[in-house]
C-alpha cells in the first residue's frame, strides 16, 4: 500500500486506546504522534495508557501530547473512568519506566507544529471530538493546506444518536456524543476545505464487538496486543460496545473492504438538536462510510492483533 503521513486524535476512551493499537501495526502508516483530547476519558489515565500502548508495542518514537481543550458538554463520568482501569491493566505495567515521550506543548500546540513541518500531506484520523484540531487551526489557519484528509469517528445521519444521557437535559436523541461534546467545533471544521470521510453511527451500528469476538480474541492470549485488546473489550461488554472507533481506524489499512458514499451535510450548533449531523441539500459535501465486509473487517483484527 502506498504510504501515508497519519496524525491520531483520540480521546481516551476503550475503542480510542484499541484505535491506537491498530494503527501502530499498519506497516504502510507513518505516524507523526498522538494527541489525547480529554473528553471520553480524565487525561491522566487517558494519556498515561497510551504511552503504555507505544511501549507494548515497541514504538518509543511516537510522542504522545495532551490537549487542553474544553467541550460544551461532558461525557458521563461512568464513561471517562475506563482510563483508570485500562492505565492499571498488568500487560501495561510491566515496566517500571515510560520510554515514550510526553511532548510538554499543549496538544493543539503540538498538531499544529506538526502539520506545519510535515513534509507532505497529513491524514488526521479523529476517535473523539474535533475540538483540537479546531484550536490548532485557530493557532495557525495556513496549515489548512497541509491536511490531507479528516477521517472521523463520529455522526449519525440517518439513525438516531447515541446521547441518551443527554436526553433528560433538552437534547432531542438525534446526535453523536463526539460531535454532541463540542458542535461549535465540529461546525468549525464543516467550514473548512479539507475533505472528510466520515464513519457515522449508521454503519458503526452494524458493527457489534460480540461475546464470540471477545473470546475468540482471549482465546490468542499468547500473543500480548490480541490479550490487550480481549481484556479492554471485557470491560466494555457490561453494555452494548460497537466497534466505533476501531472500524474508522481500519479503513486506513484495509479500505477494499469498504463502500463510501457522498452526502451533503450540516452541524446543529444549539437547541434540542444541538451535535445532530443533518442531511441538508446544498450543505458540506463529505464521504461518509457505507458499508463494510463484516467478515474481512473482524478476519483483520485477528489479524493485525496476532503478534
Amino acid at each position: 500500500m502506498q504510504r501515508i503521513l497519519v496524525l491520531m486524535d483520540h480521546d481516551g476512551g476503550v475503542d480510542d486506546f484499541l484505535s491506537t493499537l491498530l494503527l501502530m501495526t499498519m506497516d504502510h502508516v507513518d505516524v507523526l504522534g498522538v494527541v489525547v483530547t480529554p473528553a471520553d476519558c480524565y487525561i491522566r489515565p487517558a494519556v498515561s495508557a497510551t504511552r503504555k500502548i507505544l511501549d507494548l508495542v515497541g514504538r518509543h518514537d511516537v510522542p504522545v501530547a495532551e490537549s487542553t481543550v474544553r467541550g460544551l458538554n461532558p461525557f458521563p463520568p461512568m464513561f471517562r473512568r475506563d482510563a483508570f482501569c485500562v492505565d492499571n491493566f498488568p500487560i501495561l505495567n510491566e515496566r517500571e519506566e515510560l520510554l515514550t515521550r510526553r511532548v510538554p506543548e499543549a496538544g493543539q500546540a503540538f498538531m499544529a507544529s506538526a502539520l506545519r513541518a510535515a513534509p507532505e500531506p497529513v491524514t488526521l484520523l479523529v476517535t473523539g471530538p474535533l475540538t483540537t484540531v479546531a484550536a490548532a487551526l485557530d493557532i495557525d489557519p495556513g496549515i489548512e493546506g497541509n491536511v490531507r484528509e479528516i477521517l472521523w469517528m463520529g455522526g449519525a445521519l440517518h439513525v438516531r444518536g447515541n446521547v441518551e444521557m443527554a436526553i433528560e437535559s433538552g437534547q432531542d436523541g438525534s446526535a453523536e456524543w463526539n460531535v454532541y461534546w463540542d458542535p461549535i467545533a465540529a461546525d468549525r471544521i464543516w467550514k473548512t476545505a479539507v475533505p472528510i470521510t466520515l464513519c457515522p453511527l449508521d454503519i458503526t451500528n452494524l458493527v457489534p464487538i460480540t461475546q464470540a469476538f471477545v473470546r475468540r480474541l482471549c482465546r490468542q492470549r499468547r500473543y500480548p496486543l490480541s490479550d490487550l485488546a480481549g481484556t479492554c473489550y471485557a470491560l466494555a461488554a457490561h453494555h452494548d460496545y460497537f466497534a466505533w472507533d476501531v472500524l474508522t481506524t481500519s479503513y486506513l489499512g484495509k479500505p477494499e473492504i469498504f463502500t463510501l458514499r457522498a452526502w451533503e451535510t450540516e452541524i446543529v450548533t444549539d437547541g434540542p438538536s444541538q451535535g445532530r449531523t443533518r442531511v441538508v441539500p446544498g450543505g458540506r459535501p463529505i464521504q461518509a462510510l457505507d458499508r463494510v465486509d463484516l467478515d474481512q473487517f473482524y478476519a483483520y483484527l485477528f489479524s493485525q492483533w496476532s503478534r
